[in-house]
């Protein structure tokens, strides 16, 4: 199976049990990025969360704003990237640049 399944079938698990979810997926990477466009993470309402949309040096920072959109239902396209001093406090100072459109699963 591979890892987007796994993503998607584990957020459709959580939803089946009554949790809030979002899924947060790679939109778009310029230069030096971990994951391609398309990875994806999907997100528990507790905080627990599968896959991966950064290899791990921004995957905290998509939880936060999950967790966010999760009570909200807002949509966000995040932006990270060596420009972004952000990207600095989440640890992507490889050079690279990443999209991550994060939404709740209803």
């Amino acid at each position: 199976m591979e890892d987007h399944d796994k993503v998607l079938e584990q957020a459709a698990l959580w939803r089946g049990e009554g949790a809030g979810v979002a899924i947060a997926t790679v939109t778009a990477t310029w230069g030096s990025a971990p994951r391609p466009a398309g990875s994806q993470l999907a997100v528990h309402a507790d905080g627990r969360f599968v896959g991966s949309v950064s290899g791990g040096c921004i995957e905290g920072a998509v939880v936060v704003e999950a967790l966010d959109i999760i009570q909200t239902g807002k949509p966000k396209l995040l932006e990270f990237g060596v420009s972004n001093s952000q990207a600095w406090e989440v640890g992507l100072a490889c050079g690279g640049k990443i999209k991550v459109f994060v939404e709740r699963v209803d």
